[in-house]
């Protein structure tokens, strides 16, 4: 435990430069949802209105959700790019925990969106965005959407494994932008044809984004909905379980073996 500790720390500071050196990729990240919120709060806003509330005060946790669902195609991009060049390999032949690598890549992910949190939210606060709840309650929702984008993350470092190629990572990362339309991030789910209204509860990212809202205090739970949203909390906490249940292991064996 001690050697992945100190070898995941140190692929930590190797993420972290290179996000440093990086600093596009940075200001994209952080200024995507920011111009996400504007444009539906505002363009969409009156369209989109949640009957009783401030749609605005609606959509800015379905867009933290969002954005960290995006750390599916961030992991991937970021893992398949490692592999293409040959770092990845280069690693392998080094004497460091074969669980280090991703870790460390992973746990940069989430100081980023940490930081990158920061300025959206501020914006929200500055278009009528109030956190409802109490402190704790909203330490909490914090607490969980990085949980989220940790488990996300881990899919997409997988996944990235599997590509090997940065090209094919960043198309099919482009794909994912698909699951927050397909879920309750940016409108209630209450309107939606059977069917889909199925699909949209049984999204992961429906359930925690009501989950930031139930304990933001931004919107109630809504009534007759799926298990996770109609139990948001505890259906986020199983969702990020099956997430880092399932491709953690995957990752970390895909990383030490490679293509054998």
């Amino acid at each position: 435990m001690s050697m992945l500790a100190y070898d995941g720390t140190a692929m930590l500071g190797r993420q972290l430069l290179r996000l440093r050196n990086n600093p596009g990729l940075l200001i994209l990240t952080q200024t995507m949802p920011i111009s996400m919120l504007l444009f539906f709060g505002y363009v969409f806003g009156s369209a989109l209105a949640v009957p009783g509330e401030a749609y605005r005060s609606f959509l800015v946790p379905g867009l933290l959700v969002a954005t960290a669902s995006g750390g599916i195609m961030a992991g991937m991009f970021q893992a398949a790019q490692d592999t293409h060049r040959g770092v990845t390999d280069r690693f392998r032949t080094l004497p460091v925990s074969r669980a280090a690598v991703p870790l460390g890549q992973a746990a940069a992910d989430l100081v980023a969106t940490a930081l990158g949190t920061v300025p959206f939210v501020l914006v929200g606060l500055a278009v009528g965005w109030r956190v409802e709840g109490s402190a704790l309650a909203a330490v909490g929702a914090f607490a969980l959407l990085l949980l989220f984008r940790f488990a996300c993350t881990w899919a997409g470092i997988h996944l990235g494994l599997l590509t090997r190629n940065e090209e094919a990572a960043g198309q099919l990362g482009g794909a994912t932008f698909l699951l927050p339309l397909l879920s309750s991030a940016y409108i209630p789910t209450s309107g939606l044809p059977g069917w889909l209204r199925t699909v949209a509860e049984w999204n992961p990212i429906s359930a925690v984004a009501t989950a930031l809202r139930d304990l933001f205090g931004n919107a109630p739970v809504p009534a007759g909905a799926a298990w996770p949203v109609a139990h948001p909390v505890a259906g986020s906490l199983v969702w990020c379980a099956v997430l880092l249940g399932v491709f953690v292991p995957l990752a970390v064996r895909q990383y030490a073996h490679g293509e054998r």
